[in-house]
């Protein structure tokens, strides 16, 4: 569907929506003085508070399996066999050839007459994947599609990454619009070849631009897909009560979303990289789970993610009467980062497995 000013918004022949939802943040956090304290002697701060770190029996497998659980214990009694599609986000999938998304199909009982695949673009690959779900049940293909975007992110030992790359992410179960939470008004998308960001193969850490993942890749993308989807559904800022950004540090969202017009009171519940840091492919995702956790009937939700390389899904929602009866049914957000337990540098290095023959 284009607008007449030929900004090409995704919109469904069909009304869909969230009909669940449900997040995953792993209990251990490494606290970025931590960080600090190994690599400059204590020197220099820390762009966040902590970050979320995986526990030694914790993969991307096994905390999408929790948040799918989550999702359904949200999504009003849906049978698992009538999902679809199962599709994980994740740029630390644990297998080079292996679906991590046939696992949590078993794993839910959505095997085996179901569509699976794994989806990659850096951090919006979970945001792309609810594209497609929203898509897929849209054109009446599937009743039910389940997108995941989780990560178990991985930094290189000293660089600036290893303070915010952190683990968890959120599962969405997509459905009609008459059973959703939250009814999907309208999504955009804004890709370039940016690359600010990338990992070659048989490389086990990333590498980035430094300074140039800044403005001529979040920045512009972030602003664009954002400025482009409200001005395609006739929308400014004001119209939304929560608006939420890829977080890759607690500064960019905070900019982004000054330079678009919202208010910190309409990002603030969304904002968690202070408390998890950067989970990647689920960073934006596990914001929108923070806001439908608080979120009210007739509230209107922006999200914009972002992925490096580069691109940003911008995706509008319009809260339900549904949702008030769906909060309490699975642990919030806020209830996985307040189950915390600290650990040192040293444990860091032991659960992720750092030290290499």
């Amino acid at each position: 569907m284009t607008n007449d000013n030929q900004f090409t918004i995704l919109k469904p022949d069909r009304e869909v929506g969230i009909v669940g939802y449900g997040a995953y943040v792993p209990r251990y956090r490494l606290p970025a003085a931590e960080v600090s304290r190994v690599w400059t002697g204590g020197q220099g701060g820390a762009p966040i508070q902590e970050k979320s770190v995986p526990g030694p029996d914790e993969d991307v497998v096994t905390m999408s399996i929790e948040a799918a659980r989550n999702a359904l214990a949200r999504a009003g009694g849906v049978d698992p066999a009538l999902i679809r599609a199962v599709w994980v986000g994740s740029e630390s999938h644990p297998y080079a050839v292996k679906p991590t998304s046939t696992i949590v199909a078993e794993a839910i009982g959505a095997t085996p007459h179901t569509q699976a695949a794994d989806w990659e673009f850096a951090c919006k690959a979970g945001s792309e994947a609810f594209q497609a779900a929203t898509g897929f049940v849209g054109s009446g293909m599937a009743r039910y599609a389940l997108a995941i975007g989780m990560d178990t992110a991985q930094a290189r030992p000293g660089d600036a990454l290893e303070y915010t790359a952190a683990a968890g992410g959120a599962a969405f179960l997509v459905g009609p619009a008459g059973e959703a939470l939250a009814v999907f008004e309208g999504s955009l998308s804004f890709v370039t070849d940016t690359p600010d960001f990338w990992r070659r193969a048989y490389q086990h850490y990333p590498s980035h631009g430094g300074r140039f993942t800044g403005q001529p890749a979040y920045f512009k993308h972030v602003t664009a897909a954002a400025q482009e989807l409200m001005e395609s559904l006739g929308a400014q800022p004001s119209d939304y009560t929560y608006a939420i950004f890829h977080q890759p540090n607690v500064k960019f969202p905070q900019t982004a979303a000054k330079k678009l017009g919202f208010t910190p009171q309409q990002t603030g519940p969304g904002l968690l990289a202070n408390e998890i840091g950067n989970t990647y492919a689920g960073s934006s995702l596990v914001g929108l789970t923070a806001v439908l956790d608080v979120a009210a009937p007739g509230d209107r939700v922006l999200l914009v993610s972002y992925g490096s390389g580069a691109g940003s899904d911008a995706v509008s929602l319009r809260v339900t009467d549904t949702i008030a009866e769906r909060q309490s049914k699975a642990p919030t957000t806020r209830d996985y980062i307040a189950r915390r337990v600290e650990i040192d540098y040293a444990t860091y290095t032991r659960f992720t497995r750092k030290l290499r023959k």
